[in-house]
């Protein structure tokens, strides 16, 4: 197996001497939906984050949230301090962050945007993280991503649908 090229988000990492593990993934089947990637790994929906850009007035911002997760526009607005926050379309994605559909990673994007880390990961001692190529996800302590941009903790998540399953039974 060709050894794995490194990504910017892996850089950068290495730079600011931040611990991570990189995991890659075959993308050949297009089969690189979270629950497809988390499965490939071995490892639960919600040790996988994923990355959201949305707008919110003129200002940009990105998100991070569980992969067994939705994110919830009200609070991310709320934390962003904006009346409204949208996703951006995904033909933004690349201008915007240097990143497309299915690689895109918190760590390295073309310019800092405030990010939004849910809550829920601080009581995680490391989360999954795209590595910033599709096929690639990269193991971080969620604790070490505010050190690189300007990063904040905030309740991101949508409430389950009223009788929606939970993985906790209840």
């Amino acid at each position: 197996m060709p050894k794995q090229q490194k990504t910017n988000a892996m850089r950068i990492l290495e730079a600011a001497g931040i611990n991570h593990t990189a995991y890659t993934y075959d993308a050949a089947d297009g089969k690189t939906d979270l629950r497809a990637v988390a499965e490939k790994l071995g490892k639960k929906p919600s040790e996988l984050f994923k990355t959201l850009v949305a707008r919110g007035g003129k200002n940009i911002y990105v998100f991070c949230v569980p992969g067994d997760a939705e994110l919830d526009l009200k609070k991310a607005a709320q934390a962003a301090g904006e009346k409204k926050i949208e996703l951006v379309a995904v033909r933004e994605l690349f201008p915007l962050t240097g990143y497309i559909r299915g690689g895109c990673s918190p760590v390295g994007m073309k310019k800092t945007y405030p990010l939004f880390i849910d809550a829920g990961a601080r009581a995680m001692e490391r989360i999954i993280i795209s590595g910033g190529a599709v096929g690639v996800q990269l193991s971080v302590s969620p604790e070490d991503l505010p050190r690189l941009s300007p990063a904040r903790f905030a309740d991101l998540r949508a409430a389950p649908a009223p009788g929606a399953f939970s993985a906790s039974g209840s």
